[in-house]
């Protein structure tokens, strides 16, 4: 049996654009040639957001490219697809990005234990253009230190 490598994609952009409130971790309905795709690490998250449709969650803008080795069964790379979560969860996430103007954004991409292709989502708000020069500040400061340190 091969060793398989962890599949791990994350979206650093989101951490930098967005304060992170609450993190919940989400199945995805996928087709084949996708999770195959996404096991070749070829998925990106930089654009991708969620919301809510018929109060089911759906990602819109997630990347995941073409499998080389599909035929005229291959994926759209952009689809929308569907988050599954239980229901308790789905109404916790509606309730509060209606009433509080927060947005729901996928973090990280990666593949379980079992196998399974997994999306870690992150209930946000919006940061202010002084809270990224601080996040910035405070980024340089710790690369700093670490420098210091090694020294």
């Amino acid at each position: 049996m091969a060793l398989q490598q962890k599949i791990n994609i994350k979206n650093r952009r989101a951490s930098f654009e967005y304060e992170f409130i609450d993190k919940f971790v989400t199945g995805l309905v996928l087709l084949g040639t996708e999770i195959k795709s996404i096991r070749l690490g070829k998925a990106g998250l930089s654009d991708a957001y969620c919301y809510f449709m018929k109060g089911e969650l759906y990602v819109k803008n997630l990347h995941i490219a073409e499998y080389a080795y599909g035929t005229h069964y291959n994926h759209e790379t952009r689809r929308e697809r569907k988050l599954l979560l239980n229901k308790k969860e789905l109404r916790k996430l509606e309730r509060k990005t209606k009433e509080s103007g927060l947005t729901i954004i996928p973090t990280r991409l990666f593949i379980n234990d079992r196998g399974l292709a997994k999306l870690e989502i992150a209930l946000a708000k919006g940061k202010k253009q002084h809270d990224k020069r601080e996040t910035l500040k405070k980024k340089d400061a710790k690369r700093e230190m670490d420098r210091m340190r090694k020294v």
